[in-house]
């Protein structure tokens, strides 16, 4: 299986990954609607800073992933292409994926009609290369067999 690998010594906190994350996850996938137009935009992924420290924090698909053990609904699972994802039709907010989760990654998606399903990085399932890999200027992220 293939995962985002982060190299923190590359990342500039630039945020193209997070924007390029919110792009794709968007109706119009157009840059300009989706941040002015459309709901709320809520990144997959975070960059977090302390300086001279910078990286993009996203799922990492754990092998034993424990929200998968912690969800109740089978909403979180694992699909054919062994990534972690999140069925929203499934999930009814309980967060017990949120609490389990050991890099603190899954997030409420507060867009939904009902508020607070679970939201997480899967990794775009309709490209080839992710879009928050795509997007990063210097190699911080790369998309790699592991």
């Amino acid at each position: 299986m293939k995962i985002v690998k982060i190299n923190e010594d590359n990342c500039v906190y630039c945020h193209l990954c997070e924007v390029a994350c919110i792009t794709e996850h968007s109706k119009s996938k157009d840059i300009i609607k989706a941040f002015k137009f459309e709901e709320k935009p809520i990144a997959r992924c975070t960059v977090e800073f302390n300086y001279p420290v910078s990286f993009s924090s996203m799922c990492r698909h754990c092998d034993d992933a424990p929200c998968v053990e912690a969800c109740q609904t089978g909403a979180m699972h694992r699909d054919e292409r062994g990534c972690v994802v999140v069925d929203p039709d499934k999930c009814v907010g309980c967060w017990m994926c949120i609490m389990s989760c050991p890099y603190g990654i899954i997030k409420r998606d507060e867009r939904r009609e009902v508020w607070g399903l679970s939201t997480k990085c899967d990794l775009c399932p309709d490209r080839e290369i992710p879009a928050c890999v795509e997007a990063c200027p210097n190699n911080a992220l790369t998309f790699e067999e592991v």
